[in-house]
């Protein structure tokens, strides 16, 4: 039997009974007329070369290309790279899930498994594979753990503990909560003194390491978009944070640094850039070298927490243990980091009752909905507002029910 495909080309397949092949013609005819028809011959393409082909075209924001190239490289591709893409069953994609889980975190695998998942969906709008075994897949549930601010007392440890060039950023972050990347990519101009502003409109973003790269090879940072359109945002600033950056400019110049600058994609370009914060060896800050200044900070911090409460339970002692003035020992959390300052941040703004869409916008969100899950546990139940609420607007209904009588007369 011989036909023609979709693209004009001949077919042919064999079959031992005319009846077979008139049921495969029919079959192929009514797949042709409503745009259904796959070539069996393009489902023996490799899930690995089907799935380059998608990442290399893809339009991706700031560093989810290096994210998407990690999680085929170290979680996919050795379990279906080298497979036809055609042959890949669901019962395979239930197994890897449930193998995956055992080294990811759920809310890792869900978005490792959307990688799958495009890749998979792509092949079938390609008419590379008719069906997309990742239909009916059972994931783990993701449990989000409940956001603990840092106490106040922590947040000014770590103010006290940082080194001068960094203490304007930790007031910053605690003050007006920019992400990591958006803080380290600060431009003297993205600052308004006189009307108390942060301008965000980019990040500082830092690739992780290609696979193919030289052991000495790091990929240099560069100047990219926000995380979502969102994320674009003016900021007031309390006058705290702004009196910290003034400071801070007046004693650390903004270091000219030449880097690219990819917030158009379509021109990215190198330029100078004028950044409010740097490494103090007249570079930005990186992610690595951060980390371990984040380390030191914290250690610091804690040590002098630890000894303000060696001496406020001296003190207690010394007074005789009076009940209920026992002092807490607070300590900055082994496992915060700086974004932690941005939910101190949302913290303060949900104590002081802003709204859900207020925190939003401040935080630079892409939706109400991630707001709150979030943050809606922090949100205060006050029960004496409720009883107000209502009776604000039922407080003059007699408190005592009618008669029977007057009520059937």
């Amino acid at each position: 039997m011989r036909w023609y495909d979709a693209a004009g080309e001949q077919q042919k397949e064999n079959f031992a009974k005319r009846s077979q092949a008139d049921t495969r013609a029919a079959t192929i005819e009514a797949d042709l007329a409503r745009g259904l028809y796959v070539d069996p011959a393009a489902g023996k393409e490799s899930f690995r070369a089907v799935a380059e082909r998608w990442r290399t075209s893809a339009v991706h924001r700031g560093g989810t290309s290096s994210r998407v190239e990690r999680a085929l490289r170290l979680h996919i591709n050795p379990t279906f790279g080298d497979r036809p893409i055609v042959t890949i069953r669901p019962s395979e994609v239930q197994a890897w899930v449930k193998d995956r889980a055992q080294v990811l975190a759920p809310s890792t695998l869900r978005v490792t498994y959307s990688y799958l998942v495009t890749v998979m969906h792509t092949a079938v709008r390609d008419r590379t594979i008719a069906v997309n075994p990742c239909a009916g897949i059972k994931l783990p549930e993701v449990r989000r753990p409940e956001i603990v601010p840092v106490h106040p007392d922590a947040v000014r440890a770590l103010i006290d503990a940082a080194l001068p060039c960094h203490r304007a950023l930790i007031i910053l972050g605690a003050g007006s909560g920019p992400r990591p990347g958006e803080a380290f990519g600060l431009e003297l101009d993205c600052i308004d003194f006189l009307r108390r502003e942060m301008t965000i409109r980019q990040q500082l973003i830092t690739p992780d390491k290609d696979a193919d790269a030289d052991e000495e090879e790091t990929p240099e940072p560069y100047l990219g978009e926000p995380k979502t359109h969102e994320s674009y945002r003016t900021v007031p600033l309390a006058g705290l944070v702004v009196d910290a950056l003034a400071a801070h400019v007046q004693q650390f110049p903004p270091t000219e640094v030449e880097i690219e600058d990819r917030t158009d994609p379509r021109k990215p370009k190198l330029r100078t850039a004028r950044m409010l914060f740097s490494n103090g060896h007249g570079d930005v800050i990186k992610r690595a070298s951060w980390s371990h200044v984040w380390a030191a900070m914290k250690k610091r911090a804690n040590e002098a927490l630890s000894k303000t409460y060696a001496e406020a339970h001296a003190a207690w002692v010394r007074r005789g243990r009076p009940e209920g003035q026992e002092p807490a020992l607070v300590q900055v959390p082994d496992e915060a980091t700086m974004h932690d300052l941005r939910h101190f941040y949302a913290s303060l703004l949900i104590k002081n009752r802003e709204s859900v869409k207020t925190v939003q916008r401040r935080l630079g969100h892409s939706k109400p909905s991630i707001t709150l899950d979030i943050y809606t546990h922090l949100w205060p139940d006050d029960e004496d507002t409720t009883r107000a609420a209502v009776e604000s607007v039922l407080g003059d209904v007699p408190a005592l029910c009618p008669a029977a009588s007057s009520v059937s007369s």
